[in-house]
């Protein structure tokens, strides 16, 4: 009894499976956040049956996120998650093994539960987003030695509160700065008509000598042109790829 029909028989419909030398690629009913199917792959060699997701789990964690390594945290939860499903974690890839004749459904599980559980971590690290890049801004302001408050409420005109990401003060001006970061297309704009309005609705703070900046955190590709266009009627747009640039418009502004 081949792979294939070994889970046929162990778990039926739900999980289908065809060769994809050297492996036996097997289609699951698990989904990664974005709809993706999550797919796993196993070979047998010398009476072990290896089952894998080949690394995909964490590569698309991986690419849903802005920071360049996985936080202690991370990878604290990602160990967790390996030790309650009883799987191993080699070289990136969520794995476990059993030897032939040995429950190959339960192996499966076992590793599509993990591979879920791991992509899961990216609700807890999507709202964080905004926050990691402030963050980076806030060190960079002090490796430079550029005065600012951070997270300043100001009255709007409509009599709103307003929390800027930035004051920077400079010798005879200073700049509100609000940062756009997100790791989704789908909230891009969302973001933006939100500091379109922050921006009008303060306005009238242009008379104490306050320029507006709109930094856009543009490290992953989720804005399209009419993003920046609608902002800049408002404020002067900044990109966080440049930030020497960026830190010249604020002594320039």
């Amino acid at each position: 009894m081949n792979l294939c029909d070994m889970l046929a028989s162990q778990l039926g419909a739900l999980f289908t499976c065809a060769p994809h030398d050297p492996y036996t690629r097997i289609r699951t009913p698990f989904l990664y956040p974005d709809g993706d199917v999550v797919d796993l792959f196993a070979r047998e060699a010398n009476g072990v049956v290896v089952v894998s997701d080949l690394g995909e789990s964490l590569r698309w964690l991986n690419s849903q996120t802005v920071a360049q390594h996985r936080t202690q945290r991370q990878r604290q939860i990602i160990e967790d998650v390996c030790l309650n499903h009883s799987v191993e974690l080699f070289r990136g890839m969520i794995t476990a093994r059993v030897k032939t004749g040995e429950s190959l459904a339960a192996a499966v599980m076992r590793v599509g539960q993990a591979a879920v559980r791991v992509s899961d971590i990216w609700f807890t690290l999507r709202g964080r987003v905004v926050q990691t890049v402030t963050d980076e801004v806030a060190d960079y302001f002090v490796e430079r030695s550029v005065k600012f408050d951070r997270a300043e409420k100001l009255p709007g005109r409509s009599g709103r509160v307003w929390t800027v990401d930035f004051h920077v003060f400079e010798a005879q001006h200073g700049s509100l700065v609000n940062v756009l970061a997100t790791g989704s297309r789908g909230a891009a704009r969302g973001i933006v008509n939100a500091v379109v309005t922050a921006w009008h609705d303060l306005s009238h703070m242009h008379a104490q000598q306050l320029s507006f900046v709109s930094l856009f955190d543009d490290t992953l590709d989720v804005w399209a042109a009419e993003d920046f266009k609608l902002v800049e009627e408002l404020s002067t747009v900044a990109r966080w790829s440049r930030p020497d640039e960026f830190e010249q418009l604020l002594k320039a502004a």
